[in-house]
């Protein structure tokens, strides 16, 4: 697939832009979602969707919704997890109203039914996603329930969603993943020191920093984001982890060489060496 026009070596990346969860509701309450807060990221992702239409899908985190929906499931029903399908939908849906709302031209796909699990990664059948993309629509993308080669589903989390684009775009990708911290923290808990880069072929140092999830994370929390994203990197992507806020101006720069990024953004990268100064 070819994404037309490239610019710049900016111009040229491909951005995958998840926002977490966290940022927007509650985890530790059922199916909660702070509308207000949504609709104000979804203005900063608007304004960087209509720059750059084409040029980037967005992921939004299960949150409250995904996390309360897959806490509790069936060991005995090999479909228990079809309720990961219809909590990441409403998420999904509230997503692509705020965004439309806002000037883009959204769609919500349902990695259910485009997607198969193999031998424990998603295969996408790309139709939808590269058609989307050549018309300049945005593809909203989700955590899923995912069907195995044995007939179960099996639930696909926020976190691992960002990998199935890789090998479908053609231009380098950028994987940037919003969060409720600036990177991954060196200091423990309510830190503001961040480790700012993590090798993914040699990635044990950054998991020393970690500590445990809370009881209603179902997803690894931070170690599940690192595990995630090294995989990716070691694949080819180019992956950043930092704070989310509605109060930025714009999102803008992180489609920008990372050396060009405002001084007071905090993150933790993680690519292979060749790609540090990407």
């Amino acid at each position: 697939m070819t994404l037309a026009n490239p610019v710049s070596r900016a111009d040229e990346t491909f951005l995958v832009l998840k926002v977490g969860g966290s940022l927007v509701s509650d985890k530790r309450r059922a199916r909660n979602i702070d509308t207000a807060v949504l609709e104000r990221y979804a203005k900063l992702v608007a304004d960087l969707a209509v720059e750059h239409p084409g040029r980037m899908v967005f992921v939004a985190g299960g949150g409250a919704f995904g996390h309360g929906a897959v806490r509790d499931l069936d060991e005995n029903d090999p479909l228990a997890a079809l309720v990961l399908t219809e909590a990441t939908f409403a998420v999904k849906w509230a997503w692509t109203t705020a965004l439309r709302d806002n000037g883009v031209r959204a769609m919500p796909l349902q990695l259910a039914a485009t997607c198969l699990l193999d031998a424990d990664r998603a295969v996408l059948q790309p139709g939808v996603l590269r058609r989307a993309l050549d018309k300049g629509i945005l593809p909203v993308l989700s955590g899923d329930s995912l069907l195995t080669d044995d007939g179960d589903l099996r639930v696909f989390g926020s976190d691992r969603v960002p990998g199935i684009v890789l090998g479908q775009v053609s231009t380098p990708i950028r994987i940037v993943t919003l969060t409720d911290v600036p990177g991954v923290l060196t200091g423990g808990p309510g830190s503001d020191d961040v480790l700012p880069y993590i090798d993914p072929d040699l990635p044990e140092a950054a998991f020393a920093h970690l500590w445990d999830n809370s009881a209603w994370d179902t997803s690894g929390s931070m170690g599940g984001k690192i595990h995630e994203l090294t995989e990716f990197a070691r694949r080819g992507a180019e992956c950043l982890i930092l704070r989310g806020t509605p109060d930025v101006a714009s999102l803008r720069f992180l489609l920008s060489p990372v050396a060009e990024w405002p001084a007071d953004i905090s993150y933790t990268r993680i690519a292979r060496s060749e790609e540090r100064d990407r």
